[in-house]
């Protein structure tokens, strides 16, 4: 057995006992021996309520929300110089351990145990967790790592970085916060046994005296932010991914007869992003994990072979892209009798391929209809005729099989992309530079994408990123560009004066702490007309990225556009207002009854919507997408991923409740081919310089019209029309 197999074992062992133990701080600690952690440094008769640990602190409404739901709260021990430089020489004594604990020493580490019964939800925002970790080391010197527990036994575990006060050389900053977020104890996933692994003392250990840092609080604390670091896992999930990239341009084939035919490459990274995609959304619960384990999906298909076979990405992930999250409940199906002439696409096809096509449909019906235009089949409607062409290749016709051949090898088994995705733990929240969980968030996408890109052509890597621009701007690069973009465009519009620079720089001031997600927001210092006339200008602002990329500055509008609308109009009242007002406007400038009646139609869905997700982003969200924040890139399968990040942005904000008749509580992703277009920004149309007539202009309305009702068509007629 080897070294990291055995600890994974025992930290397997450790977080089995986790829902027997008497008291959850007892479980903690043998967590953290497990991974090397001892002291006898703990406070003497030290009392299990919350409020006694925070009374040093002041009042805040995160400190409120922490102390009405935390039943217990204990320090587990205190590691110090002396803790760390025994475990590193068995012949050197604790230098401290006749001192006993240390209340007042900033080098060294507390480890607290914090029971979360009072609330028996299955799962809490990554938010509230970071906010609960802050407030906790409000109350300390030195950092605390804190290990949270959940009425339904979650365990997460979260450190927060503290860096010296740049104004003040006697305190320090609380800044980001790490989180390694919501172990299932008695069933861990592989990912989070891997990471709380690379945070063993010995590992850590290894790690320091392999850069040469001193074994000591400062080698150790940054031994714990490089094994909590999430771009190192980015990387290996990316080196993981390349190689399967590689191999399945190789192995697999696609059609190219045809009239219309991308590149092997490019149909592979589509693949990844639908998948992708899928792999996030299923972290809701919105997709059945079963159809993606090879035992049980395995006996639903006639003669499958993993080697020489090609069946599961046929029956399964094909059905599953376009027949099931592309297609409405209550209308979904197995294709007719006549194959040859059947045009739809949201229809199931090779039954004949199953073993026991009931049991498939089944694991399809348990998944919600998604929308969105990203498992939109390519497939021309003429099918086989003349003028067809194939590009998904989703057909029942058996004599276009051959074009389209995805081998079962590339799935499952050694080297299996199935696999490569279980090794790692997915998060659907992007992280912030304040709030960093230790898992693949949606980010990765762009990085991949820049990556796979240039890969293309790998005898001239450099030259393909040249030609195409694909670089991918790091995220404090892209926070810095939003905030003062935002800030100086949204300045202009509330500044009680913009003529006056000392108004507009009060102005922007202000909105660089309403954008900041450090800065805690309690002292708010927007009037109730303010923060009116705010959110008014959020809702009238445009944000055009005319090189989209990945989507990495138009993600970062939204963000900080979403928490800007949080902290300023927390029921949604003021932003709801404002959607109506615009839908109004729309409605009113409509050409014809029918256009009337979808605008109409429009004000009923804004009302429901905020009914539905009053406390929610996802209306905040969904109107700053259609109204505020476009994108325009040379390549198709840029804003594709533009696109896919926004998706799961949307699907993240809701929740299932398990009703197939209401498309399990989820609302369908609206179509954002209108608002990430791929063009070439730098070449105008032909035509611009000529005045408009008033046709032309009538035309242009209608053309807008026509974007707006587009936006939200939920079926292929609608979209076709």
């Amino acid at each position: 057995m080897t070294q990291s197999t055995d600890m994974r074992n025992r930290i397997r062992r450790a977080l089995a006992e986790t829902p027997t133990a008497p008291r959850f701080a007892d479980a903690a600690e043998r967590l953290l021996n497990a991974l090397g952690y001892e002291s006898d440094l703990t406070p003497p008769d030290q009392p299990e309520d919350p409020a006694f640990w925070l009374s040093r602190t002041s009042d805040t409404q995160s400190k409120r929300d922490f102390l009405a739901r935390a039943d217990s709260m204990r320090v587990v021990f205190q590691i110090t110089d002396g803790e760390i430089k025994k475990a590193a020489s068995a012949q050197m004594p604790p230098l401290d351990a006749d001192k006993g604990f240390q209340d007042g020493n900033a080098r060294s580490f507390l480890f607290a145990a914090v029971d979360l019964n009072g609330d028996d939800s299955r799962s809490y925002p990554r938010g509230r967790y970071a906010a609960f970790t802050r407030e906790i080391n409000k109350a300390f010197p030195m950092p605390c790592a804190v290990m949270f527990k959940t009425g339904s036994g979650l365990i997460t575990l979260a450190f927060v970085h503290r860096r010296a006060n740049l104004r003040d050389a006697d305190r320090d900053v609380i800044g980001s916060v790490s989180l390694i977020r919501e172990i299932v104890p008695d069933n861990p996933h592989r990912a989070h046994l891997d990471i709380l692994a690379e945070l063993a003392l010995d590992e850590r250990l290894r790690w320091m005296r392999r850069r040469g840092r001193s074994e000591n609080f400062d080698g150790l604390l940054e031994a714990w932010l490089a094994a909590l670091d999430t771009e190192e896992l980015n990387q290996r999930f990316y080196k993981d991914l390349f190689a399967w990239f590689r191999r399945a341009v190789r192995e697999a084939k696609f059609p190219t007869d045809e009239s219309v035919t991308l590149p092997p490459e490019e149909h592979v990274i589509r693949l990844i992003t639908r998948l992708l995609f899928v792999r996030f959304v299923k972290e809701k619960g919105l997709v059945d994990e079963n159809l993606f384990i090879e035992e049980k999906v395995a006996p639903l298909l006639r003669d499958y072979d993993r080697e020489s076979g090609d069946s599961y990405y046929r029956a399964v992930i094909q059905n599953l892209f376009f027949a099931t999250l592309n297609a409405e409940m209550g209308k979904r199906g197995f294709s007719g009798e006549n194959r040859s002439g059947n045009r739809d696409f949201s229809k199931r096809r090779y039954q004949d391929q199953m073993n026991d096509p009931k049991a498939l449909a089944d694991m399809f019906e348990r998944t919600p209809f998604i929308n969105g235009g990203l498992f939109d089949c390519l497939d021309s409607f003429a099918g086989i005729r003349e003028d067809g062409y194939r590009v998904d290749c989703f057909s029942d016709v058996p004599s276009q099989w051959g074009k389209l051949s995805v081998p079962n090898r590339l799935f499952f088994g050694e080297g299996g992309l199935i696999p490569l995705f279980e090794r790692y733990k997915f998060t659907v929240e992007e992280n912030t530079p304040t709030e960093t969980e230790v898992a693949l968030d949606p980010e990765l996408l762009g990085k991949t994408f820049e990556n796979l890109l240039a890969a293309n052509t790998p005898e001239t890597r450099d030259s393909a990123r040249k030609m195409t621009g694909s670089y991918y701007t790091p995220r404090p690069v892209v926070d810095y560009m939003v905030d003062e973009a935002l800030a100086a465009a949204l300045a202009r519009k509330v500044s009680p004066n913009p003529e006056d620079a000392n108004a507009d720089d009060a102005a922007r001031d202000r909105l660089r702490r309403l954008f900041d997600y450090a800065d805690p927001f309690e002292d708010d210092p927007f009037t109730d007309d303010e923060r009116r006339e705010t959110v008014r200008a959020i809702s009238r602002i445009r944000v055009l990225d005319p090189a989209v990329g990945s989507g990495a500055f138009p993600m970062g509008v939204l963000h900080k556009l979403t928490l800007a609308l949080r902290r300023l109009d927390p029921d949604n009242r003021l932003w709801q207002d404002e959607q109506k007002a615009l839908a109004q406007n729309r409605a009113a400038s409509a050409f014809d009854t029918a256009d009337q009646a979808e605008r109409n139609a429009e004000l009923e869905e804004i009302s429901d919507n905020f009914e539905r997700y009053r406390d929610s982003d996802f209306g905040r969200k969904l109107y700053l997408i259609q109204n505020s924040v476009f994108g325009v890139d040379i390549q198709q399968i840029a804003t594709q991923i533009a696109k896919l990040r926004f998706f799961i942005s949307l699907a993240i904000e809701q929740e299932a409740n398990g009703d197939p008749s209401d498309n399990y509580g989820i609302k369908p992703l609206p179509n954002l081919e209108t608002r990430f277009v791929a063009a070439n920004a730098l070449i105008g149309l032909e035509g611009q310089g000529v005045l408009p007539s008033q046709e032309a202009e009538r035309l242009r309305i209608g053309i807008h019209e026509n974007r707006e009702r587009y936006f939200h068509a939920t079926d292929r007629r609608r979209k076709r029309a």
